[in-house]
């Protein structure tokens, strides 16, 4: 075998590459959505798990805000400036009898709990009254787009 050939056959093996137009970028794709119904067991059990997660957070700010009130001496310092006004050697005025921890966090727990069952009923009465609303005029339009 002569090197003409082995040059020919290797040049015989070389397959063609072909190129091919790269792809064009496509074009933003834009899809219009009507929310024709919401529903009002699901609308009250996601209202439902928000407004707990929000009373407990609640419940935890006034534990933190008390604790730094405390921590800071405003406690002792209204209890002073009290001292000086009322001058009741008699009786003497504190001030945590009417905001101990206790107490605040028992009355921010029951506001928490309040919260949560009157947010649950309107958010469940907000899907009631959409529901209606959107029977009348058709829903919620929206156009999503995919990038």
């Amino acid at each position: 075998m002569s090197n003409n050939e082995a040059v020919t056959g290797a040049s015989a093996n070389i397959s063609t590459v072909t190129t091919t137009p790269a792809p064009r970028p496509a074009s933003a794709r834009r899809v219009r959505l009507t929310v024709s119904r919401v529903d009002p067991w699901s609308a009250m059990k996601v209202s439902f798990l928000l407004s707990v997660a929000l009373g407990i957070a609640m419940v935890v700010m006034v534990f933190v805000l008390w604790t730094i009130l405390a921590g800071m001496g405003v406690f002792d310092q209204v209890n002073g400036v009290v001292g000086e006004i009322v001058q009741d050697r008699n009786q003497r005025f504190d001030i945590l009898d009417f905001v101990g921890l206790g107490r605040v966090l028992s009355l921010s727990i029951v506001i928490a709990v309040i919260d949560v069952i009157v947010i649950t009923a309107i958010a469940t009465l907000a899907a009631f009254l959409y529901n209606v609303s959107s029977a009348l005029v058709g829903g919620l339009q929206l156009t999503l787009t995919d990038d």
